[in-house]
């Protein structure tokens, strides 16, 4: 009985993040942005169209078209995501790709080390989890205030754990 509470403290997560790319576009502002956009693609194409201009609008339509087309392939981007977790025995980086499909490393929290690459202007660069041999970069899609917060988060993890032994 003791030693399945000592098993239940050592898995217990000491912190978990969840890291999504962020958007500044939300889907209501999409849809907003597209009705307006389309309207004047439309309205323009077919003054053009009209006057015998029909390849211009023929090229407001293609605007259109690859306007939707940017915002898709950045909305389908932005399902991507990590899960990282720290506990007194592992530490767990779960990658999930726009299709869904995840990648998942696993480090001992006691040999992981957490790489800060910094610019002194921009801030943080790039941040990896390495040890025994294999590393993985996190963060990547984030912008520079939350990787400063999540770097200063994730290292106070790691320290916590490291002095618990």
């Amino acid at each position: 009985m003791m030693e399945s509470n000592v098993d239940d403290f050592n898995e217990k997560p000491v912190f978990a993040a969840e890291l999504f790319p962020h958007r500044s576009l939300g889907r209501k502002g999409f849809k907003v942005l597209l009705i307006l956009s389309g309207a004047v693609c439309f309205l323009y194409g077919m003054f053009f169209t009209v006057t015998g201009a029909w390849p211009i609008g023929f090229f407001f339509g293609l605007d259109f078209v690859l306007l939707y087309g940017a915002f898709w392939l950045s909305y389908r981007s932005g399902r991507a995501r990590e899960e990282i977790t720290v506990s007194r025995t592992d530490v767990s980086v779960r990658k999930f790709a726009p299709s869904g499909r995840m990648v998942e490393h696993h480090f001992n929290p006691f040999w992981a080390r957490f790489l800060v690459r910094r610019h002194q202007e921009i801030g943080i660069l790039s941040m990896q989890i390495f040890g025994e041999g294999r590393r993985t970069d996190v963060g990547s899609f984030l912008n520079p205030d939350d990787r400063e917060s999540f770097a200063k988060a994730f290292k106070g993890a790691l320290a916590t754990v490291k002095q618990r032994l």
